[in-house]
């Protein structure tokens, strides 16, 4: 691995990480390295395109754009799911936007040439005016995209050469599943529009050394250890921890949701005296321990699938954050989850989207999630965590274009989930085969809070 004394001698296009913990500025607002991206980076990824709610029944379809790609994922009629470039073989027209069911297929809005839902092209208008090189079937058909699920989720890839989805997603998708994602649902669904380059954006979730100082209602000084072990105190330590809760909760479900808040206040009132006594180790296991149990024990009593949580923490699955390159985070929290997506429109600007995910009885109508209008990021609708990261976004977008700031300097041991992020996008801007790239994917879908700079090998 490349220190900072050892720099590449010539970097394989501009603005190329040369240092592991030094990036250029120019990464997060250069057109040029923006265009980057869209060439090399975009068309080659498995992307998160929906979820699974989105399109419940037969012929049910959701169009997925990111920058100038359109594609639409199509419930089959066999209950499976396909993909198209959304263009018509005519001239180029989307032929849907948006949501909605395709009970008849699609008909083009400018000249009514028709699809049906497997894309098979049906009709054109005048046929007869039209060279017979121009009506191959096999060439009218819609363009079919790979379209592959996990867990709830479609995903989606232009490149016929990728790897299958679930090469490229471990093991952040066996984390995942130990932990039980396969049973969450929609409960909400938030999107943001942010003026920021989607790489900044995203460097803000990647490690949580930001934490004390941006989210200070999350430091709570009685969750921790105190100076004087002497001085522990079980009930302020208790108290700390039912704040904590109640704070992750505030706007933001699925970090914390609030049928767990309420299960820990249960908990809480019903502890013994003494069942917290001894020191802070002591006292913080006991209650994780009691914690974990009682909210598995709630979830079970209302008909909701919930692994043990303490048998995967024994296990070494428990992990707050899991990530799936290039732009999808997923956050468990005791009984829910988090999920985030980032999609850039532009150089210095972001559409980022927060789904709140629970557990419902396994019998429950499940609603199909209407696509939300994006807030700004200073909307007073936005939850107190996100404002708080989106206060300063901003800020960090426009001083990166001072003259006198070169690049940022990251430490190696807590924000190398930065780096290890950054020098796998440019992986792809460098063109490597999916064969070279996969052992940067798997060190990067990982949680990468406090992880250091690793060789991707690159």
């Amino acid at each position: 691995m490349a220190t900072v004394d050892e720099a590449r001698a010539t970097p394989p296009f501009p603005y190329a990480i040369e240092v592991p913990d030094r990036i250029p500025k120019e990464r997060y607002f250069d057109p040029g390295f923006f265009a980057l991206e869209a060439e090399q980076l975009w068309p080659r990824v498995w992307q998160m395109a929906c979820r699974l709610e989105e399109i419940p029944e037969p012929r049910d379809f959701v169009e997925y754009e990111n920058l100038d790609q359109s594609v639409l994922v199509v419930r089959q009629d066999d209950g499976s799911l396909a993909a198209f470039q959304n263009a018509c073989r005519h001239r180029g027209v989307k032929v849907a936007e948006g949501q909605g069911r395709c009970e008849s297929g699609f008909t083009c809005p400018f000249h009514g040439w028709c699809y049906d839902a497997d894309g098979t092209n049906t009709y054109v208008s005048k046929r007869g005016s039209f060279a017979e090189h121009n009506l191959d079937p096999a060439d009218l058909a819609l363009a079919p995209v790979r379209c592959e699920t996990w867990s709830g989720w479609a995903f989606v890839n232009l490149d016929p050469e990728a790897p299958p989805l679930r090469e490229c997603i471990e093991p952040f998708a066996s984390i995942l599943e130990a932990w039980g994602v396969d049973d969450v649902r929609v409960e909400w669904w938030n999107a943001f529009r942010l003026p920021v380059n989607w790489k900044l954006a995203e460097a803000a979730f990647l490690e949580q050394y930001h934490v004390i100082e941006t989210h200070p209602q999350l430091v709570d000084v009685d969750r921790f250890p105190p100076r004087d072990p002497a001085a522990f105190d079980p009930q302020r330590y208790l108290a700390g921890q039912l704040r904590y809760l109640r704070t992750m909760n505030e706007g933001m479900a699925g970090m914390v949701h609030a049928s767990d808040v309420a299960v820990a206040e249960r908990l809480a009132a019903d502890l013994p005296a003494d069942a917290l006594e001894g020191d802070y180790a002591t006292a913080t296991a006991a209650w994780e321990r009691a914690y974990k149990d009682a909210v598995v024990e709630w979830h079970r009593d209302a008909g909701h699938a919930i692994v043990d949580l303490n048998e995967l923490e024994a296990q070494g699955l428990e992990e707050p954050m899991a990530y799936c390159f290039p732009h999808f985070f997923v956050l468990p929290m005791y009984s829910s989850c988090s999920s985030y997506r980032f999609r850039p429109l532009g150089p210095e600007e972001t559409l980022m989207e927060i789904w709140s995910l629970t557990r419902y009885p396994a019998d429950a109508d499940r609603l199909r999630p209407t696509p939300p209008e994006p807030l700004a990021h200073d909307d007073p609708r936005v939850p107190p965590i996100p404002v708080q990261d989106f206060s300063n976004l901003p800020r960090q977008q426009r001083g990166l274009h001072n003259r006198g700031f070169e690049y940022l300097r990251l430490s190696a041991g807590i924000e190398g989930g930065v780096a290890n992020f950054e020098r796998t996008v440019d992986g792809y801007l460098a063109g490597l085969p999916h064969d070279r790239l996969a052992p940067a994917l798997r060190e990067v879908n990982l949680n990468p809070l406090e992880r250091p700079i690793v060789d991707l090998g690159l």
